[in-house]
């Protein structure tokens, strides 16, 4: 007798699929919660791409030099590398929870800078946190999320998490009427502060973590001095020095393609193609929904098929989407946004559960902000490349951006070196 269809949870859309028959309500619950706190998270920075035109035209930023401005806004995400590994020892609700306030609070912060210099430091901190937050709540998932779901579970973070990017867009349609513009946006970014106590309350320590501290001679690794520094990084890589270099090529390849991709999406389409934020948001929100379908898609068909083979045809179908986003023509790049969205973010999906599938619970988080700091690396080697190129004007950036988002042709050649994860209990992968 075939399993009887659950009911979604409320917080899950109809247009992301259904909640598997046979998983339990303890993993779907975490689920629910770290996904609430990653939504803001990816609010914060869908903001810097949709008002970015607003932003720079107020704060003086010339758009000869946006790609190096932002480059240096993305390199603050790599004190990230030294938040994570934190959650090896002391555990992964404390650390998620502070990641999440202070993100919040420096998101909000964002609205009172008066200066260039300001707003690129404040926002450099942000990513800091942004990208601890999203590393640890990746882990948590993999951790209590069976083998058999446990792909679905990390698709349906990202795309809960990518909604974020759709209340940023619905806020941004309205930068007209709002007090204060682009600022006002910021402002919501305190919304996670204020849900402090809820996510206290409902969120729980992994039982994978709980096991460990709990196993003798299974610690996190070292003493508490040990991190803050580089030691868990060099005693992961000693572990495990060919899947570090191949995750940490992929991740950096192909966050170097997207994030530009991504990054300039709003400025082209209003400068180039004289789109109001109207009809920008109404894009990201109406056809980035079926878009974002990719996340779970990946998760599922990861989980059928393999991790490999879907990571491969989503990777290698992306740069087309590019060159046709940026081709010029509005009617072109209102269809090329949906397979745009849905590579990315399938494929990110498919890394994204790599880089925590591979490696033992001790080392987990670790493993999580090293391939998080290699993404940040990447996303500045991106921006630093369309700089490169030289974008004086917006034509000039709508021909950089594609060539650069050809890199993931790079992680496409890697994943023949992973092995395969699906279905498979994590203990049995890390011991492969």
């Amino acid at each position: 007798m075939a399993p009887r269809r659950r009911r979604n949870p409320w917080w899950i859309p109809p247009f992301l699929g259904r909640v598997p028959a046979n998983l339990d309500d303890a993993p779907l619950q975490l689920l629910g919660v770290v996904s609430l706190a990653v939504l803001f998270e990816e609010y914060d920075m869908a903001v810097l791409t949709s008002a970015l035109s607003p932003i720079a035209r107020e704060l003086h930023l010339a758009d000869a030099r946006l790609g190096l401005d932002l480059a240096v806004v993305r390199l603050g995400a790599v004190p990230a590398f030294f938040v994570v590994p934190l959650a090896d020892r002391f555990g992964r609700r404390p650390v998620f929870l502070w990641s999440t306030v202070l993100l919040g609070l420096l998101s909000f912060a964002t609205a009172f800078v008066s200066t260039p210099l300001q707003f690129i430091v404040v926002q450099a901190l942000t990513r800091t946190f942004f990208v601890a937050g999203t590393a640890i709540a990746l882990v948590m998932v993999t951790e209590e999320f069976p083998a058999e779901h446990r792909g679905w579970g990390v698709g349906m973070l990202s795309g809960l998490g990518a909604m974020g990017a759709g209340l940023s867009a619905i806020m941004f349609s309205r930068i007209h009427q709002l007090p204060f513009g682009w600022r006002a946006l910021y402002v919501v970014g305190i919304v996670p502060v204020l849900l402090l106590p809820y996510f206290r309350r409902r969120l729980g320590e992994t039982e994978r973590f709980l096991q460990l501290t709990h196993t003798p001679g299974k610690t996190g690794g070292g003493s508490p001095f040990t991190f803050g520094t580089m030691a868990p990084l060099l005693q992961l890589m000693a572990a495990y020095p060919a899947r570090c270099l191949a995750l940490g090529a992929s991740g950096f390849a192909v966050s170097s393609a997207m994030l530009p991709t991504f990054q300039f999406t709003g400025h082209f389409t209003q400068q180039k193609l004289g789109w109001s934020p109207g009809q920008y948001a109404s894009m990201v929100i109406v056809l980035g929904a079926f878009g974002i379908v990719g996340t779970v898609a990946a998760g599922v068909l990861g989980d059928r098929f393999g991790r490999k083979r879907i990571g491969m045809l989503m990777l290698g179908a992306f740069p087309l989407a590019s060159f046709a986003f940026y081709y010029g023509v509005s009617r072109v790049t209102l269809i090329a946004w949906v397979p745009m969205v849905f590579c990315a973010t399938g494929g990110r999906v498919i890394l994204r559960s790599l880089s925590t599938e591979l490696f033992p619970t001790a080392q987990r988080g670790t493993a999580s902000g090293m391939f998080s700091v290699t993404e940040t690396l990447g996303a500045v080697c991106g921006l630093l490349l369309v700089y490169a190129y030289g974008t004086r004007d917006v034509a000039e950036l709508a021909r950089a951006v594609p060539l650069v988002g050809c890199g993931t042709y790079v992680a496409v050649l890697l994943f023949p070196l992973f092995p395969e994860t699906r279905q498979r209990e994590l203990e049995e992968i890390s011991a492969a």
